[in-house]
């Protein structure tokens, strides 16, 4: 099923602090509560009001729509949930292992399932697409498999319940969630975190790495402009100005990368050079952006060598670095390349490439840490060819990142960009097998033709063809012949210079990508 593929996102279902600096409550002198039911939830609950998820706990959007209805449906049911575990410090009570299951019986409650007023009070108004349609996907499996809950209690006292519904009600009115306490300090806690985590669904690499650094700066950085400033401020700590600062550079950041949405199939040239706002995805793509846009002389090597952000000084320039390459990528600024999405960062099936994006964002990024001022000459003179090389050969290339492992398929695309351009700046003959040279698989690659099509085209097929034949009559710099993105990056050029006598006329007026007109032509 396509829903398989949507994960909901309940996020904002339990507030999110920074973990207790106490030691907490390492001995209850009282009987601590055994259960956390649905009933917790409602307005009249204690418990659930104050229940908190850690910093370090992963992000609540790990669940397809099938799965919370089936959480559901084991509670209503009767059925086997295994327990939560928390801990309390000195004035909050934080999730240790469960913040999905809970999460689940709040969203029922609140009839929130990353599109209701809670979220939308969490992420803003602006919520990704593909958000908003799981969480309506989840509440139509809901009201048919289950009910919502205020269907659910307007049932409760009906004269006409069914034999199953009067199950189903008693089973809710006495059941609850089995709690596990844990009694120690805030760093027995968080081992006890991480210790659950490696077994069941483990937290993947990425996850892993952002929890355990997250008081670095790219992690903060990355955190922040994945919401667009909005979601749980990992910045909260620091001083007023400085948050305002990281969340409107946050907001910048992200609107360069992320906007606007994805729709399928693809219907405009109008593309997100990051690709698409989904969480994990987009997280891995940011976290590489800023890493390459704070890297010099190889230093950071790893984010987990950088120091602990203690003020947020350090975020905000980690934060001025990452919109200075992104504004050299696109944007109206006089060094902006003007980078068109579809010719660069998309591959020949229509979808969004990080490895064509982010090979070319590091290539981008060590020229300028390099003060390589001559790569962008040399880049602008051969821009044209280069841009019809990238197009014809995009199944080709797509071949060639496929051949190459995963964690060195950036390095190596960087690498063949910089052997391309320097090969065509040399006005060397260029072909296919160039491509192939350059990236070490003389031998290994094999080109053939797609016999085994469904009959009906595909989503990825339409966007495909639309990128094709959107392309052929898209407009194109006159200075450099490159491909223009008008949306974002352009330039109004006068074709007879000013201090040549040229006017402001419409004659005397062209649309050229920044960069070509405030360094090129000047």
């Amino acid at each position: 099923m396509a829903s398989k593929s949507k994960l909901v996102n309940l996020d904002a279902m339990i507030k999110r602090e920074d973990f207790a600096l106490d030691d907490g409550n390492l001995t209850a002198s009282f009987n601590q509560v055994d259960t956390i039911s649905v009933r917790d939830f409602g307005q009249t609950g204690f418990l659930a009001p104050n229940l908190r998820k850690p910093d370090f706990q992963r992000e609540t959007n790990h669940w397809t729509p099938e799965q919370v209805c089936s959480l559901l449906e084991c509670y209503v049911n009767g059925d086997l949930i295994p327990s939560v575990i928390l801990w309390r410090a000195s004035t909050e009570i934080f999730v240790i292992d469960g913040g999905h299951r809970l999460s689940v019986l709040k969203a029922w409650v609140e009839d929130d399932y990353g599109d209701g007023p809670v979220s939308i009070s969490f992420f803003g108004h602006a919520l990704p697409t593909e958000q908003v349609k799981a969480a309506k996907l989840t509440r139509k499996l809901i009201a048919e498999t289950i009910g919502s809950w205020q269907h659910f209690q307007s049932r409760m006292t009906a004269s006409d319940q069914t034999e199953n519904e009067k199950i189903r009600t008693i089973t809710v009115a006495s059941r609850g969630l089995q709690i596990q306490w844990v009694n120690g300090n805030a760093e027995k806690a968080e081992r006890s975190f991480f210790h659950i985590n490696t077994k069941g669904t483990p937290l993947d690499d990425l996850e892993e790495l952002l929890l355990h650094n997250r008081k670095k700066p790219i992690a903060i950085a990355a955190r922040a402009v994945i919401r667009s400033g909005m979601g749980h401020k990992y910045w909260s700590l620091f001083q007023e100005e400085k948050r305002r600062k990281i969340e409107e550079d946050a907001i910048k950041i992200h609107d360069i990368l992320f906007s606007p949405e994805i729709n399928s199939p693809i219907k405009t040239l109008d593309l997100p050079l990051g690709g698409s706002t989904g969480v994990r995805n987009g997280m891995k793509i940011l976290m590489d952006f800023i890493m390459a846009a704070n890297t010099h002389n190889n230093q950071p090597s790893a984010i987990t060598t950088q120091a602990d952000d203690v003020d947020g000084t350090e975020t905000l320039n980690c934060l001025k670095q990452t919109v200075k390459l992104a504004k050299r990528i696109t944007g109206n600024d006089s060094g902006s390349l003007g980078l068109h999405p579809a010719v660069y960062f998309y591959g020949p099936s229509g979808q969004h490439s990080s490895a064509m994006f982010m090979g070319f964002v590091t290539l981008i990024a060590r020229k300028l840490s390099n003060n390589d001022d001559h790569f962008f000459v040399k880049f602008t003179k051969v821009r044209s060819r280069l841009e019809d090389i990238l197009i014809r050969n995009k199944d080709l290339i797509s071949i060639i990142l496929q051949r190459i492992i995963s964690k060195k398929r950036i390095e190596k695309y960087t690498e063949i960009l910089d052997l391309t351009i320097n090969q065509l700046y040399r006005d060397e003959p260029f072909s296919e097998q160039s491509l192939i040279a350059h990236a070490g698989l003389v031998g290994k690659v094999f080109v053939g033709s797609d016999s085994n099509a469904a009959e009906k085209f595909s989503d990825n097929t339409k966007s495909a063809a639309f990128i094709r034949n959107a392309l052929k009559s898209a407009l194109k710099c006159p200075i450099c012949q490159g491909y223009l993105d008008p949306i974002r990056s352009v330039s109004y050029d006068h074709v007879t210079r000013v201090q040549d006598g040229g006017v402001g006329s419409l004659d005397n007026c062209d649309l050229t990508h920044p960069y070509c007109n405030q360094s090129t032509k000047n």
